[in-house]
């Protein structure tokens, strides 16, 4: 009965069950276009693009990939890109051709992507102009063989654009060696070989950073990401005129089911926004009548801090929601004072294609993952005797749904170490610490693991101790979370210097360091210089005690 209590707060005139499509990703935006062909997919900065044109394009890339690339059904390729119409092709492309998306964040080293690149052995990419330096290297040697090309500012009209295009956009094309441009990929108006796709295909695998800090590949089918691109549609009562502010990276489970492939099932308008920038944001919500944003909470602080909020007309949203951080209660309160609506947080991983938790939007609560989603079994268990615990009690949480990934990409350890029996029924340990209320709903209390989520990003202070102790001057490192008003957590870098370098390094020097070794969400903001660490009797420094 425990499980079930939430269906007392379940959003009013919604089914608690949703029966999952068998159809694929691919022929949403097919059906989509064959219901609203002249309907417009996509506004970009000054221009718009129909569902019609959309799959146009998708079907001159698909025939480029498989008939000039020779990629194959099954193979990865990877998505190297900004929030960007060819993010979207590109993504739906891939799928076309029943290969399969590795989408990428693009603050990622070469490092990073030397290792996602021979992890998944991939070939072929579809890369960002402003991206490619990072992989010039890994191409020269040849572990790609391909490189698609995408420059943004041949997607947009620089008349319409405002004064807010980010620099990513402004820049004219550049020609890179043995690089094939965008454009010459989308000449033919031929077709890729008929399409077959089934709901069991692998279709994406997105990456997550383990507790080694060795990134893993989570492996999607169609019907794990319909599960949610369906389920979000309904949640979020979208429809046919819906209008989503799409601020949330794509590379990025939540902004990928919420602020791309729901909107396009239900056959709505997307707002496209490769970077963030509160003033645009506000104007385009006026512009053109969004109803739904789906963000995180560092963009909503730092939109409702604006001053000049007060004079755009933001009556058209119906929907503001978003999870990877808990929303503070007061910004909560200040977001229904400018907008009148309450913020609907839910919860997710990689791993689950994004939420397994929605707060219900007619009754949500601040600070809570809210309930679990359609057809989501979640318990909270003992971390170490499996056993459940009781209502108001913390404890590990494990969840069992649709969304749940086939398993991580050639990695038996890490799935047997992740995954529990209960009743003959197989769930996914998050690793995060919660409890449930009385009325059903979820509140995160801490992560089980060190993981430090910076702005929704997560980091493992064990990969970011291990670039440190490069620096010459680091005897020793410890890397652990620091609260953060704007990001929530921050990473913080207690180091002990070498001898020689005592007097002779400021905090600041190894902070710019750092800089240029780590992608930028994961490198630390605060260093504190120390003369010994504690540890137990056997050495192992006792990390808790200096985030306390």
């Amino acid at each position: 009965m425990k499980h079930q209590v939430h269906f007392k707060f379940w959003p009013p005139r919604m089914t608690k069950t949703l029966t999952v499509p068998e159809t694929t990703l691919y022929e949403n935006l097919l059906m989509t276009t064959k219901k609203y062909p002249q309907k417009i997919a996509i506004h970009y900065y000054g221009t718009s693009y129909t569902y019609k044109q959309l799959l146009n394009e998708v079907e001159a890339l698909a025939y480029y990939l498989e008939k000039e690339l020779r990629v194959k059904k099954g193979e990865h390729v990877l998505l190297f890109m900004q929030n960007s119409p060819q993010f979207i092709i590109g993504f739906f492309a891939i799928l076309r051709i029943r290969a399969i998306v590795v989408p990428i964040n693009p603050m990622s080293t070469t490092n990073d992507l030397e290792f996602y690149i021979k992890d998944g052995n991939i070939k072929t990419a579809l890369v960002g102009q402003e991206l490619y330096e990072k992989l010039k290297i890994i191409h020269q040697n040849n572990l790609l063989k391909n490189i698609i090309i995408a420059t943004y500012s041949d997607y947009i009209n620089e008349n319409e654009a405002y004064d807010h295009l980010p620099s990513e956009v402004a820049g004219c094309r550049k020609e890179f060696h043995q690089t094939i441009s965008w454009n010459d990929a989308l000449t033919s108006n031929e077709s890729a070989l008929p399409y077959c796709g089934e709901s069991e295909d692998v279709t994406i695998v997105p990456y997550t950073s383990g507790t080694t800090g060795l990134p893993k590949g989570c492996v999607h089918t169609n019907k794990t990401v319909q599960a949610n691109t369906v389920g979000a549609f309904h949640w979020l009562n979208m429809t046919s005129d819906s209008v989503s502010l799409t601020t949330l990276p794509l590379f990025h489970v939540t902004g990928l089911v919420h602020s791309a492939l729901a909107p396009i099932f239900a056959g709505s308008t997307i707002v496209l926004l490769t970077r963030w920038d509160r003033e645009y944001a506000s104007a385009v919500i006026e512009k053109f009548g969004c109803s739904h944003w789906i963000n995180i909470s560092t963009m909503l602080i730092d939109f409702l801090a604006n001053p000049n909020i007060a004079n755009y007309n933001l009556s058209s949203l119906v929907l503001v929601g978003g999870g990877g951080a808990p929303l503070p209660e007061a910004v909560g309160k200040q977001l229904y004072k400018v907008t009148g609506l309450d913020y609907v947080e839910g919860y997710g991983l990689s791993e689950t294609m994004s939420h397994t938790h929605f707060n219900p939007p007619h009754r949500p609560k601040l600070q809570c993952l809210g309930i679990p989603a359609f057809n989501v079994d979640a318990r909270v268990v003992h971390p170490e005797t499996g056993k459940e615990v009781s209502i108001g009690e913390e404890g590990e949480l494990v969840v069992n749904g649709p969304q749940l990934f086939e398993g991580y990409y050639r990695n038996e350890e890490e799935n047997k170490a992740n995954h529990m029996t209960i009743n003959g029924k197989r769930f996914f340990r998050t690793g995060d610490i919660v409890k449930m209320d009385h009325e059903g709903y979820f509140f995160l209390v801490d992560r089980l693991k060190r993981m430090i989520n910076a702005s929704g990003f997560k980091v493992w202070p064990t990969e970011v101790e291990s670039i440190l102790y490069k620096h010459p001057a680091v005897q020793q490192a410890c890397v652990v979370r620091a609260q953060d008003l704007l990001r929530g957590e921050t990473v913080k870098a207690f180091i002990i210097l070498k001898e020689e370098y005592r007097g002779k390094i400021t905090d600041t020097d190894l902070i710019n360091w750092s800089k240029k070794q780590m992608a930028a969400y994961k490198y630390p903001r605060i260093v504190e210089f120390r003369e010994s660490f504690p540890t137990t009797s056997s050495g192992k420094v006792l990390w808790r005690k200096l985030q306390e």
